[in-house]
């Protein structure tokens, strides 16, 4: 008996429930991020093409279809250039993933091939100066318990440089509070688990947090929870810093410059403090969790005010401090505008 050619559907599932947790292993969140890329496509052959997802087939992906579906993610939702590349490679993977498995993929895969990565500019990295990270810190209400959380979490990522979905995947097994030093577990990209040492002011909060919370021997309960959620979301944490820089930019108005400040200007920052602090390049890219130095490199761009420091001491070194303009001849009358 002739065995049944697997549709788009049937592969789709496949994809998601075998293939890219077990055979790739890939992280949940990657493939979060991917289902969520394939909604949105189901989404524009609904409302735009009026075609129901139990009607898609892998002739319902042609080039114009899905060059249409990138444009329609950028015009009619907002999103941004990144944002739309990120789609483009969920769509990608599955095609080479499909394409491997039956003849019937060849359209969608040779459609996805001709439909280049859009390239964008690269906007400079946002950050915080050390006095604008000392405000950002005392802001939140220790007396409350939002108030506290929220003192701890923003220390804590400066103290740890994590990314926001480290902190909220965080464990209370994952914290180890020792004498000298406190060391955090934290599960990066690609699974990927590193331990690092955190300063001690952080350490000492971290753990008077945990013990109001009175979680201490609950080892599996996460460190960070939202009001309505035992585990924090990044949507939750990207709200926080939203709330606190608005408050901060209203007390400070001559700081906080940049229009924009995310949850990974707290890492970018981090990466910059330790390098402009003397730590060598190969151990933040350790503390960090990258898999290349050349990250580290992009992520530990240097301050302006570390600049400026640089160019004021070239300067008094190299350039002669007593030069000045030779006085004209008193003789020589000047028009107004040249004196």
């Amino acid at each position: 008996m002739k065995q049944k050619t697997p549709g788009f559907l049937d592969l789709l599932e496949t994809f998601f429930t075998e293939y890219m947790p077990y055979s790739a292993g890939l992280s949940v969140n990657t493939i979060k991020n991917y289902k969520y890329s394939f909604r949105l496509l189901m989404e524009y052959l609904y409302s735009v093409k009026k075609i129901e997802s139990g009607g898609v087939t892998f002739k319902t992906f042609d080039f114009e279809t899905i060059n249409d579906f990138l444009n329609w993610i950028e015009q009619e939702r907002g999103c941004g250039i990144a944002t739309r590349n990120q789609r483009l490679t969920a769509l990608s993977s599955f095609a080479a993933y499909a394409q491997n498995r039956t003849l019937d993929a060849a359209v969608f895969a040779n459609a996805i091939e001709k439909i280049p990565i859009k390239t964008h500019p690269i906007s400079p990295r946002t950050m915080f100066s050390l006095d604008e990270v000392a405000i950002l810190l005392e802001l939140p209400d220790r007396s409350t318990g939002i108030g506290l959380r929220d003192c701890v979490l923003l220390n804590l990522m400066y103290a740890s440089g994590a990314r926001a979905q480290e902190i909220c995947d965080l464990t209370v097994r994952e914290v180890l509070f020792q004498n000298d030093a406190t060391k955090l577990m934290l599960t990066g990209k690609g699974q990927k688990t590193r331990r690092i040492h955190i300063a001690q002011p952080s350490a000492i909060l971290l753990k008077q947090y945990i013990a109001r919370r009175e979680i201490s021997s609950q080892l599996d309960r996460h460190v960070f929870s939202s009001q309505t959620h035992e585990q924090m979301t990044t949507a939750c944490i990207t709200e926080i810093f939203k709330k606190y820089i608005l408050l901060a930019k209203r007390q400070n108005p001559t700081l906080f410059r940049e229009l924009r400040y995310s949850p990974h200007s707290m890492r970018h920052t981090t990466a910059s403090h330790m390098l402009e602090a003397g730590v060598p390049l190969m151990a933040i890219k350790n503390f960090l969790g990258h898999a290349s130095v050349h990250t580290t490199e992009r992520y530990a761009a240097l301050t302006q005010a570390t600049v400026n420091n640089y160019i004021r001491e070239w300067s008094s070194k190299w350039f002669p401090q007593t030069a000045t303009i030779p006085d004209l001849p008193r003789g020589n009358s000047l028009p107004e505008y040249l004196r």
